[in-house]
């Protein structure tokens, strides 16, 4: 089997690719072509050679669209501009328009080259959790039947290419993805915006790339929508996942005041049929620390010792941390303690 992923390159996409090859298929990537993308391409080829082969092309490029499709049994459609961390460089909420003519003319384009052509019939969309809005009100778990109620443009343009995709007449599954951290996380003044009691699903983006790949060969998915997370035992608060992160990274957690207490669009999910489908749920947010660890490497040692430091610049990025400019001479106390600490 031949699968097509675009947006191969993201967080989600190398963790597909891994688990799809890793099951004996083959992989077509189709994304845009940077020094970024090319570098993690040569590596993944080394690793895969023969298994793995790249289109680069543009998803609003309908001609380059075909072109991947040729040959291709199923696709996994990745492609989307994201809130942060985006690979193009591009940001939803600060470029609607540009984001839409990426996620939904591009979904659109998507749908209508596979339409035209005799083969691939079966895609695989991957939305997220956001689409659902603010649910932290509500009693949990979020279900396939709760009503979607987007806040952001990046989840207006899931539902829209959601509704693209279940009305295309092709073979669909679409995954709500809960909550899934890259390996190369970044700490910035967004990690503040977020109640610290808002309930959040983790899902480990390996197991998203093996809920993906189980779900290309699957032949009771299509048609279904599936909540895409770590479980039970990955519903944590928000300040508990944190803490996990900080701690293990040798930062230590932040003050409780230094944190936002607006809700934020995630919430846990009932997983039991994606989990009765796929048996992809394997690893907790622990895993995750652990993984952040091991890439961080002898890091992690500068980074205990420079502790204190690191705290002051994080709690300086905080809009509600009352205290954000500590005196140089209280700095070097902080510091002083923070090494006998640790």
């Amino acid at each position: 089997m031949k699968v097509l992923i675009t947006g191969a390159f993201g967080n989600i996409g190398r963790s597909a690719i891994e688990e799809i090859i890793n099951q004996g298929d083959e992989v077509r990537c189709f994304d845009i072509k940077n020094k970024k993308n090319e570098k993690i391409y040569k590596s993944l080829k080394r690793l895969y050679d023969g298994k793995i082969e790249v289109y680069w092309g543009d998803i609003t490029d309908k001609d380059k669209i075909k072109e991947a499709l040729k040959g291709i049994d199923v696709v996994v459609h990745l492609a989307f501009i994201i809130p942060k961390l985006s690979s193009t460089g591009i940001e939803s909420e600060k470029a609607p328009d540009i984001s839409y003519k990426i996620n939904v003319e591009g979904t659109k384009n998507l749908v209508s080259a596979m339409q035209e052509l005799s083969s691939p019939k079966k895609i695989i969309f991957t939305s997220s959790v956001h689409i659902y809005g603010l649910t932290q009100h509500l009693e949990p778990p979020l279900t396939v039947e709760t009503p979607p109620s987007p806040i952001e443009h990046y989840s207006q343009h899931k539902i829209k290419c959601e509704e693209i995709i279940k009305n295309s007449g092709l073979d669909y599954c679409i995954y709500r993805l809960s909550a899934s951290f890259p390996i190369n996380l970044k700490l910035d003044m967004e990690m503040f915006e977020i109640s610290l009691k808002n309930r959040m699903e983790y899902v480990h983006t390996r197991d998203v790339g093996l809920a993906i790949a189980k779900g290309v060969r699957s032949d009771k998915i299509w048609g279904k929508i599936l909540l895409i997370g770590g479980g039970p035992r990955c519903h944590y608060y928000y300040g508990e996942m944190v803490e996990k992160i900080l701690e293990g990274m040798g930062i230590g957690m932040l003050p409780e005041e230094a944190f936002s207490n607006k809700p934020f669009p995630t919430d846990w999910m009932d997983t039991r049929e994606s989990q009765e489908l796929l048996d992809y749920q394997r690893r907790t947010i622990e895993d995750y620390v652990e993984d952040l660890k091991k890439a961080l490497g002898y890091k992690i040692f500068f980074i205990k010792l420079f502790s204190p430091v690191i705290r002051y610049v994080l709690l300086r990025k905080s809009p509600y941390y009352k205290r954000r400019y500590i005196p140089i001479k209280e700095l070097f106390k902080v510091y002083r303690k923070g090494l006998k600490l640790n």
